[in-house]
């Protein structure tokens, strides 16, 4: 083979080697520019990220903090309750019980119109911090007559406030309950103590009781 047909194989091979190393440089710089796209994703979706989780701490405090007033807001508001209309609160569960000053005259269950207000009062504490609560107005009786005769009455006394409620109250009836505990002795207010006339009037009485199980509920108690 003459030094002339060994020269041009040698460039030709050259050639190819340089073409093959361009080649190869463009991959290199083609994956490194896809690398780089792709850590350029990943730093926006982590500052997106970022952004969110700020976000929604923001929007817990600021539930929080709107979660506090609300708290503070609801026991001035018990407090008053409490102070004007000598109520006592108790806190069972996810229930708040209600003893209130509505109290029945003697083998009656006609609610008396001074007991209004109260239940009136009581009804604006419930649409403004429990709406959509259960409503149990639990019926009682003092000891005089049969169990069965004041199973009835106390159901016709817990009628009674049931249906103020729903009326005056403005409460849908399907979310208040009517229950009698007659004259159970363990609920007796003043053991024994009965009528006719003015004795035994405490034990003449119904309690209201808020479930707020089903709905953001607020866990105050006061006795």
């Amino acid at each position: 083979m003459s030094t002339r047909h060994r020269g041009s194989q040698a460039m030709t091979a050259l050639g190819v080697l340089g073409v093959a190393l361009g080649l190869a440089g463009c991959a290199a710089r083609v994956k490194r520019e896809e690398f780089n796209t792709e850590v350029a994703k990943l730093r926006e979706e982590m500052q997106a990220g970022d952004q969110k989780a700020v976000s929604r701490i923001d929007s817990t405090n600021q539930t929080l903090a709107d979660h506090a007033r609300r708290l503070d807001a609801l026991e001035q508001e018990l407090q008053a309750f409490r102070s004007e209309y000598q109520v006592s609160m108790e806190k069972i569960k996810t229930m708040l019980k209600f003893d209130v000053p509505v109290h029945f005259d003697f083998a009656s269950s006609d609610l008396r119109e001074a007991d209004r207000p109260v239940l009136d009062r009581f009804a604006s504490v419930v649409k403004q911090y429990y709406p959509g609560a259960i409503i149990t107005v639990e019926g009682f009786t003092d000891p005089a007559g049969s169990a069965a005769y004041n199973r009835r009455l106390g159901q016709r006394r817990a009628e009674a406030v049931r249906e103020y409620l729903a009326t005056s109250g403005g409460f849908n009836s399907a979310t208040i309950r009517a229950v009698s505990y007659g004259k159970v002795r363990n609920r007796q207010v003043v053991p024994g103590a009965k009528g006719p006339g003015d004795e035994g009037v405490e034990n003449r009485r119904v309690a209201l009781v808020i479930d707020h199980s089903a709905i953001a509920s607020d866990q105050v108690t006061m006795r």
